[in-house]
Order: C-alpha cells, then sequence, then structure tokens
C-alpha cells in the first residue's frame, strides 16, 4: 500500500508494508526497486519500547536494537544506512510477554496524548525531509513531546 505526493516541493512515496512485520524488509525491497530508489532515500517510522511513551528519535543508521521488522530491512536492502523515526511506546509495566506489549492497543490515557504524538512526528518528518536528518535529530532527539509547550 503507497501514495505519492509532494511535501514542500519534495516528491514522496508514503507506503505501509501489508507483510508481517518480521517480514517487512521483503516488502521495503521490493518498494526501493520499484521506484529506483536507494536505501538512503528510507525513512522508516517505528515503534521503539526502548524509548519511554512520548518520546521521538530520529537515528541515520546503525543495528536493529533487537526490533525484528528493522533486522528484516537491513537483511533485505544488505545496508543499516536509512533514516529511522523511532517512535517510543515504553516497557511493560512488568516482565512478561513482549510482543504482547507491543501489539496490544493503547490504555485510554495513552489514546488521549497519540495527537499531540502524531503532530510532533509529522513536524519531524517534514523537518528531515526539508532541512535533513541532523537538524531533525537536534530539534527531537529524546525530546518528551507530551511534556514540549512548543
Amino acid at each position: 500500500m503507497y501514495e505519492k505526493g509532494l511535501i514542500d516541493g519534495t516528491p514522496v512515496v508514503l507506503a505501509k508494508p501489508q507483510t508481517f512485520m518480521n517480514r517487512s524488509g521483503l516488502a521495503v525491497s521490493r518498494f526501493l526497486d520499484f521506484f529506483s530508489m536507494s536505501h538512503k532515500d528510507l525513512l522508516v517510522i517505528h515503534d521503539e519500547i526502548d524509548l519511554e511513551f512520548g518520546i521521538i528519535k530520529i537515528k541515520e543508521k546503525g543495528g536493529d536494537g533487537g526490533h525484528k521488522g528493522i533486522r528484516s530491512i537491513i537483511d533485505a536492502v544488505g545496508s543499516d544506512d536509512f533514516i529511522r523515526l523511532r517512535m517510543g511506546i515504553g516497557r511493560p509495566g512488568h516482565k512478561g510477554d513482549v510482543s504482547g506489549f507491543v501489539l496490544s492497543s493503547f490504555t485510554k490515557e495513552d489514546r488521549q496524548s497519540l495527537d499531540k504524538i502524531i503532530q510532533a512526528a509529522r513536524e519531524a518528518i517534514l523537518t528531515i525531509l526539508c532541512k535533513g536528518a541532523k537538524e531533525g535529530m537536534n530539534r527531537y532527539n529524546k525530546k518528551n513531546v507530551l511534556n514540549s509547550s512548543e
């Protein structure tokens, strides 16, 4: 599933793999081939259990950090050199089934915060596209968007 468009004159293609997360690399690889794009053109937005809920972090490249979807993309495209927008979801309050936590619905309290988080992610994406990943990192890394007045 994808949609093409322009953001501030920059051509973009938004894609959402329709595969299981741990197989998303196959979809991403095919997407890149179809559009004759490089892995360096990617901006992958994903959940991040190692960041507190409400924190976003931009990363230019690196390992998978235990994220199976990112591992799948790295394996499929043959590189870890792509931008990620990591969306903090926090860890479960108890040691247990992490995958169950990641796949569960947001709590009522967390759902009330989603609009603010999505707005901050949108602004971070625009910053990355228009001013570059480094500027995005300077503005947004480790910033708790729920406690921000911006």
